[in-house]
């Protein structure tokens, strides 16, 4: 009997073991498999751009001019575009999504918290689409009658809040992208800041410390995975498409109003690629998507890596 139990116990022992083996090569090959895609992604697109690449080289990027009917094309307006309505959004949402990741975290009892917590889940689960529509019919307008000329009646004389926009342009692209990039940022805000160990609060209280004063000292232990939090709201600012295109104008210009229509590089793919005219507008519009994958890629690895670096050293105290 006793060999008998050996040898069962001996067989599960092997059995669990292949099992182990079975389960750890798989979920490896899943993550290879990730990886391949995100090559194969950037290879299509580096291969199909190359009638453009060839054309225009370097100059692409500094180019202004975006001229299907003369094959003229530049990617330079659409950069513009992107980068400001991108950091529009950021000066917007940053502050607001701290204030609304400290009240979570500090301040707010449960009831409170759980019905916050829930109503940022559900902002950042609603399609961008919707917020387009709502832009279309209700932001756009009111920047048009309200905001617009109350703040060229006193802040005219700035280049920036000149122009003669009808409620479309880059702050009403902003704006949107804010309301989107606030719950992301706001919800890893709020991960950051329950990371940090309770026992730091509790001694700095002992110390005397007022209640902002420890708040201060947790946002100061967590300035890097904010800023990972910051950098990841940025790039799903970068790469958003449908909100942007029904609100920014989609016009090619650079222009230093902020209420001037402009583009983004992710809206002129929207508008032109189903309508190109010829392999080397399509080429062009293929160019301005590596471009646009390029910049959100590195944005969000960037990103990533600070968030970790953050929940490592926490881990470590």
């Amino acid at each position: 009997m006793p060999d008998i139990e050996a040898k069962e116990r001996k067989i599960i022992k092997s059995t669990r073991k292949l099992s182990d083996i079975l389960f750890e090569n798989a979920t490896f090959l899943f993550a290879l498999l990730i990886a391949a895609i995100v090559i194969y992604i950037f290879y299509e697109m580096f291969m199909d751009s190359a009638e453009s690449r060839e054309k225009f080289g370097f100059g692409f990027i500094t180019s202004l001019n975006w001229d299907s009917v003369r094959g003229e094309y530049g990617a330079m307006t659409f950069i513009y575009g992107t980068v400001v309505s991108s950091v529009i959004a950021l000066i917007i949402a940053l502050p607001v999504s701290i204030g609304v990741a400290v009240f979570l975290t500090e301040i707010a009892n449960s009831i409170t918290r759980s019905a916050v917590s829930f109503l940022i889940e559900i902002l950042a689960a609603i399609p961008s689409i919707i917020f387009g529509f709502w832009g279309i019919y209700v932001l756009a307008p009111f920047m048009r009658t309200v905001i617009q000329p109350s703040v060229q009646s006193v802040f005219g004389f700035i280049p920036i809040f000149g122009g003669s926009g009808a409620g479309f342009g880059l702050l009403t692209a902003g704006i949107i992208l804010a309301i989107m990039i606030t719950p992301i940022i706001t919800a890893i805000t709020r991960d950051v800041l329950k990371a940090i160990p309770v026992s730091q609060r509790e001694a700095a209280y002992a110390l005397g410390a007022t209640k902002w004063e420890a708040i201060k000292m947790a946002l100061l232990n967590a300035k890097s995975g904010i800023l990972g939090a910051t950098v990841l709201g940025l790039g799903r600012a970068v790469g958003e498409t449908m909100a942007v295109t029904m609100v920014i104008g989609n016009k090619a210009q650079i222009k230093e109003s902020l209420f001037e229509p402009a583009y983004s590089m992710a809206s002129v793919i929207a508008n032109e690629f189903a309508e190109a005219s010829g392999t080397l507008h399509i080429s062009a519009l293929i160019e301005v998507g590596l471009i646009l994958f390029g910049v959100t890629f590195i944005i969000n690895s960037f990103a990533r890596l600070l968030i970790y670096s953050f929940t490592k050293k926490a881990q470590t105290r």
